[in-house]
């Protein structure tokens, strides 16, 4: 994970374990990627799903660009555990 637009929850370093193709949630951590922006991968929390995609927003509002400037977002995995440097699950 790199980058303040996850915080407080997750931070710049965090090293999450992610499960591809599961089927997000709202408020699940999400892997995601933008039409508009390829190669490009992000990690968002997960709000409702819409025609075309997720919306996803980043916890730290000041620091985020997410789906209210993008749009919706497709979802590629869900992350259910942060591996290190504070070893636990992920809330939805």
């Amino acid at each position: 994970m790199r980058g303040p637009s996850m915080a407080p929850a997750l931070r710049d370093g965090d090293v999450l374990l992610v499960r591809l193709r599961a089927k997000p949630v709202p408020g699940a951590v999400v892997l995601v990627s933008w039409p508009s922006r390829p190669g490009q991968l992000s990690v968002k929390r997960a709000v409702r799903e819409e025609p075309g995609g997720w919306v996803v927003h980043g916890d730290n509002p000041l620091a985020t660009t997410d789906s209210r400037q993008l749009g919706p977002a497709r979802v590629h995995g869900v992350f259910g555990w942060r591996l290190w440097p504070r070893p636990g699950r992920l809330s939805a």
